[in-house]
Formats: C-alpha cells, sequence, structure tokens
C-alpha cells in the first residue's frame, strides 16, 4: 500500500451508506485486482465462520482513503456485502488485510 498511515482515515462501518464512490478502478493492472477479489473471497469465508472475524478494508472515496474493520458477509462481481445491506464497491477497495 503506497499511503501512510496519515492519509488514511479510519471510520466506522455504519458511515459506509453515506459515503460517495467514483466510478474509475483505483488499481492500476490486472493482477491487483485479481489478488483483491481473492482476498475478498477470503475474508467472506472468515466472516461466515463461526467466529465472524474481521478485516481492514482500504477503500477510497470522493474525499480520499478510508479504514474500516469489519465483517464480510458477501462477495459479488461488483461489491463486497457488509451487515445490514451495506456494500463497498470492489473497484474502489485498495486493499485487504486479512
Amino acid at each position: 500500500m503506497n499511503a501512510t498511515p496519515d492519509t488514511i482515515k479510519r471510520i466506522e462501518k455504519e458511515l459506509i451508506d453515506i459515503i460517495s464512490f467514483p466510478k474509475d478502478e483505483v488499481l492500476k493492472s490486472p493482477e491487483e485486482i485479481k489478488d483483491r477479489k481473492a482476498k475478498a473471497d477470503k475474508a467472506m469465508m472468515l466472516g461466515n465462520s463461526l467466529s465472524n472475524n474481521k478485516v481492514q478494508i482500504v477503500f477510497e472515496d470522493i474525499a480520499g482513503k478510508k479504514l474500516v474493520e469489519t465483517t464480510v458477509w458477501g462477495v459479488t462481481d461488483r461489491y463486497i456485502l457488509l451487515k445490514r445491506g451495506m456494500t463497498l464497491p470492489l473497484h474502489r477497495i485498495h486493499e485487504i488485510i486479512i
């Protein structure tokens, strides 16, 4: 990850519903995109395990990079699904820290 901790704002998952996301992809290479999807799938398996393990997700909205700690309940081709129907667009996720 290129950002320093000073440039990433930690937020609560409940705020994700009010965030605006640009349409462009944040990652540059097909390999990074493939790796992100694999990590998203692994995060979903951890979230759906008996221990409901949380992961940290670094994503970027219109204001800059954010970090949220949450449980991933599902993954589609375009979104990560969180509690209460909240979603994060995959194309705006820089990193999933498991």
